[in-house]
């Protein structure tokens, strides 16, 4: 019997601005049609949990499929990124000291990479001083900005950028939620 993996899907492109529309019932009754175990989702941004003995790669490359043959979407927008329990323990064990520490004063956001590198993705910032920073970690760009100047943050610039489509946006609180929710492996 192969052991099973506990991972994380994140999907990109997928309700957007009323665009897109997956309701997550169908979600998770797609990834239970294609082999998923013990599915679940959280909020309406494309998150699922699920366990697999399937390698990352082969389940998102299923995930996507499964979701422009099921709903009506413009796929070049979607894109599914898999990351295993431990990946995902990375990404928040690994951030830059003192990020996400202060939510009253920082908008904090890990901008998850999907198939592109974290040099070629970091390039695409550039952020405005007193305002923003951004970190690169991996398979991940750190990305804070300060809540009282937010609205003159250059992060928006960034859906501009043709590599866009390479990269998912999560909430640090969203995140750290994600993890929590995979519990112990």
């Amino acid at each position: 019997m192969t052991a099973k993996t506990t991972y994380l899907a994140l999907l990109r492109g997928i309700n957007v601005g009323g665009k897109n529309k997956v309701p997550m019932a169908g979600l998770k009754k797609l990834l239970e049609e294609i082999g998923l175990e013990d599915v679940s989702t959280y909020i309406q941004s494309g998150n699922a949990m699920f366990r697999s003995s399937l390698a990352a790669r082969t389940i998102a490359r299923m995930i996507e499929e499964g979701l422009t043959a099921t709903f009506k979407l413009d796929d070049a927008l979607v894109k599914v990124l898999v990351l295993s329990r431990d990946q995902l323990k990375a990404v928040v064990d690994k951030r830059p000291k003192g990020f996400g520490d202060e939510p009253d004063k920082f908008h904090s956001d890990a901008i998850f990479l999907m198939e592109i590198d974290g040099d070629e993705a970091l390039a695409v910032f550039k952020p405005r001083d007193g305002v923003d920073k951004v970190w690169p970690g991996e398979g991940v760009i750190y990305s804070q900005r300060l809540s009282a100047e937010r609205t003159k943050s250059r992060l928006g610039r960034i859906v501009a950028s043709p590599l866009y489509k390479s990269m998912t946006i999560r909430s640090w609180q969203t995140t750290q939620k994600l993890l929590e929710l995979l519990g112990e492996d």
